[in-house]
């Protein structure tokens, strides 16, 4: 270790024994040595590509979950001396996959020795992120025509037939045996018609059955709003390619949120449209009762462009009166509630009490009927593999497979009888309430009460097929938050232009 100048204050001495301390305690893994090594206390930093820790607890939350630091060697290393307690060290790194990394620290010599202060690492990006894209291209389709949709790039979900190409659905034993598809499916051939090109094939949650898009065997897509958070499923991959600037559409569905949790979590706009409204020919089903075409972008303008190629023409219903429930609010966290509610406020929507005591109810027959639709759908299938998918989702399909055709119906009528009851409810006004019941969870956080209130929202929309908007909203803090505008169905075009106006 040199200083760059030997005109230059010598090296602190301890500081080379203390950085080569660290870089052994980082290739194997030693975290007790690189918390000891990282100062103390909230003021400590370090970052990377995927965002900023603050804080030194932080920083050895993260160390303790990432199961270890890609493997390297330390090609060259540079001291700058600040004075005799403080010096900047810049190392130059080669890691064992390829390729160089560098990384920037500043050390502090405290009472206890030499301990890092501030880090910044980079390494080599990929030519290919797996954790987004299964297949990518330049682009990997291109338009047919040209539209409304000229330029745009879209990041179609691994559901969605694209000619010569195969649906993996998130899962590598499906996509091992999957046949190359004949044809587009029509949501794809109508965005080509439009301007359009494919971007390439984006990465699911398996199966589409799931909320959270940390898929066991492709990793979870960045969330580059909410760093060190998850990137929300079950188009995932989709709204992460937009988020980053990979594409500018993201095409993909939304059963019971999968559209509007991701696009909350990532601070974008996101459609889910009327049931049956925008063509599914050709996407690979989960819950047929349920499912939606949808998409997202980082505009209210294209989101709207997208729909001009996607939904049939419709007369502009007269404008709607806004209302909030704060029944519904109640069900969000208070940071989200409180991002909810201002924005409500501000464009005038008048607070109605809705009686809520059947909604767990709803929400379980929901459930229950769309876990036996995705077993008659999979079930043939899935039955000899279960153990090929990751536990989360195993555990529901496991779950949908005891549910016997007496259940389903009782289920069924359920739904029937709530689709009723939230049709009356909603009216021909606009309801806003909270897209996702929290900001996206940290990666490795439990999920199961963040599904459960959010699909306590995102039930009403899927249990009576009505069209839902999510528009990006910010917590104080400075995290994603989806504000969802909610209304009759087919009304998806006056949604889009509200989205527009309204911001």
């Amino acid at each position: 270790m040199t200083a760059p100048d030997a005109s230059r204050a010598p090296v602190p001495a301890g500081l080379v024994e203390a950085f080569w301390e660290y870089e052994r305690a980082l290739m194997s893994d030693d975290v007790p040595t690189l918390d000891r090594l990282f100062s103390p206390g909230p003021t400590t930093l370090r970052g990377d590509a995927a965002g900023l820790l603050v804080g030194h607890d932080q920083i050895s939350a993260f160390r303790s979950g990432r199961g270890g630091a890609p493997q390297r060697r330390v090609v060259q290393t540079h001291v700058q001396t600040v004075d005799d307690d403080h010096a900047l060290v810049i190392a130059v790194t080669e890691l064992a996959r390829g390729g160089r990394g560098q990384q920037t620290q500043l050390w502090v010599r405290t009472t206890d020795g030499w301990r890092v202060s501030a880090a910044h690492v980079s390494v080599p990006a990929p030519a290919l992120d797996t954790r987004i894209w299964r297949l990518v291209g330049d682009p990997l389709v291109a338009p047919v025509d040209s539209g409304p949709l000229d330029g745009e790039s879209v990041a179609v979900k691994d559901l969605y037939a694209v000619q010569g190409q195969r649906i993996g659905a998130g899962n590598p034993a499906w996509l091992a045996q999957a046949r190359t598809e004949p044809v587009h499916a029509r949501a794809v051939e109508l965005l080509l018609q439009a301007g359009a090109s494919v971007r390439g094939i984006a990465r699911t949650d398996e199966f589409a059955y799931s909320l959270a898009g940390t898929n066991v065997h492709y990793g979870t897509p960045p969330n580059p709003k909410a760093p060190l958070r998850i990137s929300g499923g079950s188009t995932s991959g989709s709204t992460s390619a937009v988020s980053l600037g990979h594409a500018t559409i993201g095409l993909g569905t939304d059963t019971g949120g999968s559209i509007r949790v991701p696009a909350a979590y990532q601070g974008l706009y996101g459609i889910r449209t009327t049931h049956g409204l925008a063509s599914a020919y050709g996407v690979l089903p989960l819950s047929r009762s349920f499912d939606t075409v949808g998409w997202v972008t980082r505009s209210a303008d294209l989101l709207g462009r997208v729909g001009e190629a996607l939904l049939p023409a419709s007369p502009r219903s007269a404008a709607s009166d806004l209302v909030s429930v704060p029944g519904l609010l109640a069900i969000a966290s208070e940071e989200v509630a409180q991002v909810v509610d201002r924005y409500a406020a501000e464009h005038g929507a008048m607070r109605e009490s809705w009686d809520l005591s059947d909604l767990p109810t709803w929400l379980q027959a929901f459930q229950t009927l769309q876990a036996w639709e995705a077993w008659q759908e999979r079930g043939a299938w899935l039955a000899p593999r279960l153990d090929e998918l990751g536990a989360d989702v195993r555990g529901r399909f496991e779950a949908a497979a005891l549910i016997d055709d007496a259940r389903a119906a009782a289920a069924r009528d359920v739904v029937g009888r709530a689709r009723t009851r939230i049709l009356e409810l909603v009216g021909d006004r606009v309801v806003v309430l909270p897209s996702a019941a929290t900001v996206a969870p940290l990666l490795g956080e439990s999920l199961d009460a963040v599904r459960a209130a959010t699909m306590s929202l995102t039930c009403l929309a899927g249990i009576a097929g009505l069209p839902a908007v999510s528009i990006p909203g910010t917590t104080a803090t400075g995290l994603p938050v989806g504000v969802c505008l909610l209304a009759a169905p087919g009304r998806d075009r006056d949604l889009l232009r509200l989205a527009v106006e309204l911001g």
